[in-house]
């Protein structure tokens, strides 16, 4: 039998439903079955995690009916122990076989795909794009403005993993500011972050991803200050702040907290990313497969 290639893929979340997704719209109805399913037993499973459902059996119980093991093509899940305060044991996804123009393709759960890729653990695999800026992209003086500017700015001394394409599920890092800080006809862009000294609130983890976007010269006269994780919601740090970058899809909640919208500076979508040093005639097959020609977010990698 021929050994599958194996692809590493978050365990929960948008980003592996966009996974599934793309997996579903290249392998065909079969496949869309088994990613229908695997998206509603997680979806119900952080139901019960929230607490917003209750489970009439243990997790145990739970997972040992949903995994298989006598059907080689049934997904498997695993139990993961979430490290925020008050959370419990959350069942997530590990494990499925399916095909792929007739080469067998193992999706496996990782908490970190990236750096699974970048040990040489797998030569495929999907991630965040922001794990890519928070890690390997160079920082230079001007941002990096979009996905097509990634891989220039990864040295090959660093790593060897690439971003081959995007997978759509898109939201966006969106400049925020309040109306006040802004001059009358102003546009609330790169130029003006540039020409702005002063605090400028993100969230936590973000500050070397919002240095490589905006670029050195843009963020040397910034103070990055934080939202106070016991008290409100991101866009209500920045509303006090004055001016910052936060995650949006709609800017519903910016509005609400009376902020103006800017400029959409980086997408923050799952990719498809690979391990340039890892290469067969199977893996280059799916890998080219797996990139819709009609993506415009496609690399040449």
């Amino acid at each position: 039998m021929t050994t599958p290639v194996p692809i590493a893929v978050p365990r929960k979340g948008r980003p592996l439903e966009a996974v599934l997704d793309r997996f579903a719209n290249v392998a065909g109805l079969e496949v869309a079955t088994l990613a229908d399913d695997v998206t509603s037993t997680l979806r119900y499973e952080k139901a019960v995690t929230k607490g917003e459902l209750a489970a009439d059996r243990g997790p145990y119980e739970r997972l040992a009916d949903y995994s298989t093991p006598a059907d080689p093509y049934a997904p498997e899940y695993t139990l993961l122990r979430d490290d925020r305060e008050g959370m419990p044991r959350r069942i997530v996804f590990d494990a499925v076989r399916v095909d792929v123009d007739g080469v067998p393709v193992e999706l496996i759960g990782r908490e970190e795909p990236f750096r699974s890729l970048r040990t040489h653990e797998f030569a495929l695999g999907f991630d965040s794009a922001d794990l890519v800026l928070e890690e390997v992209v160079e920082l230079r003086p001007a941002g990096v403005e979009g996905l097509a500017d990634v891989n220039d700015r990864i040295d090959p001394r660093e790593s060897d993993v690439r971003v081959v394409t995007g997978l759509g599920d898109t939201v966006y890092h969106t400049l925020m500011a309040t109306p006040e800080l802004l001059p009358a006809g102003a546009d609330l862009d790169r130029s003006f972050v540039t020409d702005f000294g002063g605090d400028f609130c993100i969230s936590p983890r973000y500050e070397r991803l919002v240095t490589a976007v905006l670029g050195t010269d843009a963020t040397a006269d910034l103070t990055f200050t934080y939202p106070d994780p016991d008290h409100g919601e991101e866009e209500a740090a920045i509303a006090e702040t004055g001016l910052g970058v936060y995650l949006t899809v709609t800017g519903s909640t910016a509005r609400e907290h009376g902020l103006v919208l800017g400029e959409h500076l980086f997408p923050s979508e799952t990719v498809l990313m690979r391990n340039a040093a890892e290469t067969s005639g199977a893996i280059d097959r799916v890998r080219d497969r797996l990139v819709r020609p009609e993506s415009a977010s496609a690399l040449s990698v």
